[in-house]
């Protein structure tokens, strides 16, 4: 699920849940695995304040439902942002991965000072939150979640063949290709 807390800054939706359907397929997840939320830099702020005292905005933060242990897996932090987290009991309360938020200020930020477009820039931060709800992590795996960032920013679109350029013409356009060819997809004046 997306939900849209960011304000008044214009997103083409339908570019990010469409990134958002083939992530899912590429790395064999139901598209209700995790929820992606934006939001502005103060909500980020907060919640990067209580749930890791750092008392300033980021650019994307993961909350696993469940996190890995040395006796397997045990409950994990819930944001109160999705309406799944915190569930208990049931035949799926494995299924769901967690909360990956995003705020749209600095994403913003980013695809500026980088060059490129700010849908690539979201997209690259979805595919990184979600990998930390799948266990990856950067600071502590010797380049494992990088290795696997990079293949699938190859895989995806949002980075180009030579590994160089992950706000590549082709990229986006192949995103945006793929969201205008979407099931449902509404014409120029609204009507399906």
């Amino acid at each position: 699920m997306l939900v849209c807390r960011a304000g008044r800054r214009r997103l083409s939706q339908r570019v990010l849940r469409n990134f958002i359907s083939r992530l899912c397929e590429a790395l064999k997840l139901a598209e209700q695995s995790f929820d992606v939320t934006l939001v502005g830099d103060r909500a980020i702020q907060r919640l990067n304040a209580r749930f890791r005292g750092k008392d300033a905005a980021t650019d994307v933060l993961s909350f696993p439902q469940l996190e890995p242990s040395a006796q397997g897996l045990r409950a994990g932090r819930s944001t109160g942002l999705s309406a799944r987290a915190g569930r208990a009991g049931g035949e799926d309360e494995h299924a769901f991965l967690g909360d990956v938020v995003i705020s749209v200020a600095a994403a913003a930020r980013n695809a500026r000072r980088e060059g490129w477009p700010l849908q690539t820039e979201l997209c690259q931060l979805v595919l990184h939150g979600v990998l930390h709800l799948l266990g990856y992590d950067h600071e502590t795996d010797q380049g494992r979640m990088v290795r696997r960032e990079l293949a699938l920013r190859r895989r995806l679109g949002i980075l180009g063949e030579s590994g160089d350029a992950p706000g590549s013409a082709a990229g986006i356009t192949a995103l945006v290709t793929a969201a205008r060819r979407a099931p449902g997809r509404p014409d120029h004046r609204g009507k399906r």
